[in-house]
């Protein structure tokens, strides 16, 4: 099992900034990712950040230029620097722990309890 404990998030105004931490401990495999996804009212959870243990990192087109995500693999923490927010950006921001196997097969998933991320205009 994994564990994940999340902090940040809260109320900012248009163009303003948040930043998230979510730490896991437990089962760390050496191969993972870590990530957060949103899920905004009457919307599906989607995947805005998420950076590989080898440092790869993916971002969702929205959020391209204005988040950066990083890690600190001694840690085992991810962290989301969310810059020029958007009333968009608006939602429950879900932190992801993914395990892959040693050929790099997807093992499974580990959720935050999620934080909320709300942008007034």
């Amino acid at each position: 099992q994994v564990q994940l404990v999340e902090s940040g998030g809260g109320l900012v105004q248009a163009g303003g900034s948040l930043r998230l931490s979510c730490a896991a401990s437990g089962r760390i495999f050496s191969s993972n990712s870590m990530g957060w996804y949103r899920q905004a009212p009457g919307k599906q959870r989607e995947l805005v950040a998420d950076v590989f243990s080898g440092g790869r990192s993916n971002y969702a087109d929205s959020v391209k230029g204005r988040f950066t995500i990083s890690r600190d693999n001694a840690k085992n923490t991810v962290y989301l620097q969310m810059n020029s927010l958007k009333p968009e950006d608006t939602g429950v921001y879900y932190c992801n722990y993914r395990r892959y196997d040693t050929i790099g097969s997807r093992l499974d998933d580990y959720w935050g309890q999620g934080t909320q991320v709300t942008v007034s205009s």
